[in-house]
């Protein structure tokens, strides 16, 4: 399975996320969005026929690291933490966070199909 994990300002809105959706996918569409509750209507509203998930991610373990974003949510990167957790066990991480405007996009995938 292929998530992409989105954290973002409250001032994005729907074409910023579509726009950070677009370069992150490329050729290569992914199976599900993830973000943190609080950001989940958001979500469903700019993708409507997209399956979003949110999870939590205070703890989750993560390459890059915003001192500012570990004080708020526990975890150095929402984008690359709501990834990792929604694709599931042995998830990896093929696209690191990306700053993209006001959002902050990062894939990843599983080869065993679970997912939150």
């Amino acid at each position: 399975m292929k998530v992409a994990g989105l954290g973002f300002r409250a001032a994005a809105n729907e074409r910023d996320l579509a726009d950070a959706l677009a370069l992150a996918e490329g050729a290569s569409p992914v199976d599900a969005l993830a973000t943190i509750a609080t950001k989940v209507a958001a979500l469903q509203t700019a993708f409507p026929h997209r399956k979003v998930i949110a999870v939590a991610v205070a703890g989750v373990v993560t390459p890059s690291q915003s001192q500012r974003i570990q004080a708020m949510h526990g975890t150095g990167s929402v984008a690359e933490a709501a990834a990792l957790v929604a694709a599931g066990p042995g998830a990896r991480l093929i696209a690191a966070r990306r700053v993209i405007g006001r959002v902050t996009i990062a894939v990843a995938e599983t080869d065993t199909g679970d997912s939150v």
